[in-house]
């Protein structure tokens, strides 16, 4: 109960909102968890979700939304790669319960999200900040100081390696008005009868305890011993530790962002400003261009043509503090060899 209170603690710090629940599955569920709690909280029928959202976490999100009677409407992006407000202005109204944007986005673009807590606030809506990459509110405000309601996303960058499809881990922080629509278990600290400091379990709010059409999430186990290695990982750092991991992301995604772009044929999709992922635009074959750096053992990204046919000669590339910049140099002079 200790280590889910320190772990909800750091949440709280981390995204800059009132209360943390003790995880989730995954960055997904977690938006659809909170898409659920928006609707819960206002009683509206419409959720908006720009489509700079991760498409994974889209397609989960209509999964839960189109059994709740609710209508998910996706808002374009621009051509920055940032969601469209002139677009967003036109399907805002009263009937929406939340907006989802993702910062730093799909597209590794950061969003305006000041932009974007303005206008959904004017119609009484809740502004749902999600993440992919939590490293990232290392160097950049978090959404709580942008006004955002709730803030969900993927925790597994803090110390969790990945094998075979996981493990995950689903962060989910709100305002403390929205507690009681909160999903999954809340962990809370008082004293005892000798006044000694306590543990408990504040909010369990799940179909274990409670009857299966009152609770407030039916996937009812959390991720406990990722949500341990998190705590573990961002204490082991701390604030200033954390900071410069934050820097050296950003540094050495600059550094290849710079690199690549040099080369012929390469050049940025969007220009807005980013954290640790960018959009590079090919006049070659993305599929051969992976197959043949494959054969040399390097993965230069996600090819984006899978998720959007306006993308197909488009690849997201990743940089992390585990990428030197010899591994970098090493891709671009390979880049430059196949062409």
């Amino acid at each position: 109960l200790q280590a889910i209170f320190e772990y909800q603690t750091l949440m709280c710090m981390l995204t800059g909102m009132d209360v943390s629940n003790a995880s989730l599955y995954d960055g997904a569920t977690a938006a659809a968890e909170a898409a659920l709690m928006s609707l819960r909280t206002t009683k509206r029928s419409r959720i908006l979700v720009s489509r700079s959202v991760h498409p994974e976490y889209r397609d989960v999100m209509r999964t839960y939304l189109q059994s709740n009677d609710c209508e998910m409407v996706e808002v374009p992006y621009t051509e920055g790669g940032v969601i469209d407000g002139d677009a967003l202005e036109k399907v805002l109204d009263d009937s929406c319960a939340s907006l989802v944007v993702q910062s730093p986005n799909f597209f590794g673009v950061i969003e305006d999200l000041a932009a974007c807590e303005q206008a959904v606030h004017g119609v009484g809506a809740l502004l749902i900040a999600s993440f992919s990459e939590p490293l990232a509110f290392g160097i950049l405000k978090p959404p709580g100081a942008y006004g955002a309601d709730i803030v969900c996303g993927e925790g597994q960058s803090l110390g969790m390696p990945v094998g075979f499809g996981g493990p995950y881990l689903g962060i989910l922080t709100c305002k403390k008005q929205l507690l009681r629509t909160m999903p999954g278990r809340v962990a809370g600290r008082t004293v005892d009868m000798q006044g000694r400091t306590a543990y408990v379990l504040t909010l369990t709010a799940r179909e274990q305890h409670i009857r299966r059409d009152k609770a407030t999430s039916n996937i009812c186990t959390n991720q406990g011993l990722c949500a341990l290695t998190a705590a573990a990982y961002l204490a082991l750092l701390g604030k200033r530790g954390f900071r410069r991991l934050a820097v050296t992301n950003h540094e050495r995604a600059e550094y290849a962002k710079g690199e690549i772009t040099k080369l012929n044929g390469i050049s940025l999709r969007f220009n807005g400003r980013t954290f640790n992922e960018f959009v590079i635009n090919t006049s070659r074959d993305p599929a051969l261009l992976e197959e043949k750096l494959l054969e040399r053992r390097i993965l230069p990204g996600i090819r984006l043509g899978r998720y959007d046919d306006k993308l197909g000669d488009c690849i997201l590339v990743t940089v992390t503090e585990m990428n030197s910049r010899e591994e970098i140099d090493t891709l671009c002079r390979a880049l430059r060899e196949i062409a």
